[in-house]
């Protein structure tokens, strides 16, 4: 038989086989039995070397994407093949690097969630060919079908791409179309919670049987801890200043120290809890657990409380356990006197413009965190008078 040239092709003992390489296995592509080596085995190589193109410029699913079942996005992702110079190119890369495993993981959720809204419409692209009309449509159309919310974060996340894709020389920095293109954030919520009707949740939550939500809201109330950071504590992270009770952490989309101090009242609902489970907690153990004695999830902890505030305040009710106690929060210890950048240090975010040095030089104490306390309990007067 005559020798030919057809890639990825081996006769093996007069059979023609086609052999994929390492980067074609990874993505679900495997070895092929051709028959006799001939012209029908040529063909089927050709066939096989076809499908592979079209894989690799994004025409067609990899047989791992094809056959796969139930993946997350994330996982997905890594089997879907981009054309080159792409921006889905671009983002793998980028997921290769240390500066991406160094990202807390919310933030690498935020991520995550502003690729789902780029990848159908520019992630086959070179960077370089989007235009400004491409993106402000692609911007309308996502507030118009999903949210204001939504498309204010599509946006930027498109900015940060956009950064690390020109900083692995696909694009220009300067060459951001999206510059021009107005990213108005949505109107900021200004709800708030009482004092008298937080008390009243944790009661609810109690009574029903949800003690560890009991000690959560309290807790969080207290402290103006994100919900997340308050699932996170664990045993080891309470600890005690003179006669006050505090937790010390880390918040977990930032990495940013905060702090806070428990009233003797949260306390004594903490110990209840605690003396409910029924086993002392390791120093490594999480604090707070659902019904089923397993740590809260960002999922769990969310149902359980919209389940309480539906049992105290009625279906209609929309006002929420993050942001609105931590707003509330601020409200209090702003009208006790508390600077600004005192209740942005304890809260661990930048609610001062300068609270990023603050932070850095001055590091969380009790002497920050009892002072924003002092101050919430003047303001909670105030308020109420």
């Amino acid at each position: 038989m005559s020798a030919v040239k057809i890639r990825h092709y081996a006769v093996k003992r007069g059979k023609g086989f086609w052999q994929p390489t390492t980067k074609m296995k990874e993505v679900g592509f495997c070895s092929v039995p051709c028959g006799p080596d001939g012209p029908g085995a040529w063909a089927l190589a050709e066939e096989w070397n076809l499908r592979w193109d079209q894989t690799r410029a994004g025409a067609a699913p990899s047989p791992a994407m094809a056959s796969a079942q139930n993946l997350s996005f994330a996982n997905s992702e890594e089997l879907t093949i981009y054309p080159p110079r792409s921006l889905g190119e671009a983002f793998r890369k980028f997921r290769r690097t240390n500066e991406w495993a160094r990202k807390e993981p919310r933030t690498r959720e935020d991520w995550w969630r502003g690729w789902k809204r780029i990848k159908p419409i520019f992630g086959d692209c070179d960077p370089r060919s989007v235009r400004l009309d491409d993106l402000s449509d692609w911007r309308q159309m996502v507030e118009e079908t999903v949210s204001l919310g939504e498309a204010h974060r599509a946006m930027k996340i498109w900015r940060a791409l956009w950064n690390v894709s020109a900083a692995m020389g696909y694009c220009s920095k300067d060459g951001d179309p999206s510059l021009a293109v107005r990213n108005s954030a949505p109107k900021g919520r200004s709800a708030t919670w009482a004092e008298g009707e937080v008390a009243r949740l944790a009661k609810r939550a109690w009574r029903l049987g949800y003690y560890g939500l009991a000690a959560a809201i309290a807790v969080a109330w207290d402290t103006q801890m994100s919900p997340g950071d308050v699932r996170n504590l664990r045993a080891s992270q309470l600890a005690k200043s003179g006669d006050t009770q505090l937790f010390f952490t880390e918040r977990g989309k930032t990495g940013t120290p905060v702090g806070g101090a428990l009233s003797a009242r949260s306390m004594r609902l903490l110990l209840a809890y605690l003396e409910k489970l029924g086993t002392e907690l390791l120093r490594d153990a999480y604090i707070f657990r659902n019904r089923s004695g397993r740590p809260y999830s960002k999922g769990t902890l969310g149902a359980d409380f919209r389940v309480i505030r539906a049992a105290e305040f009625g279906p209609l009710e929309r006002r929420m356990l993050g942001h609105d106690f931590r707003r509330s929060g601020a409200v209090e210890a702003i009208s006790g006197d508390a600077t600004p950048a005192a209740v942005a240090h304890a809260m661990g975010n930048t609610l001062n413009t300068s609270s990023t040095l603050f932070a850095t030089y001055v590091p969380v104490n009790t002497v920050t965190i009892a002072a924003v306390f002092e101050a919430r309990k003047r303001g909670r007067r105030l308020i109420r008078s």
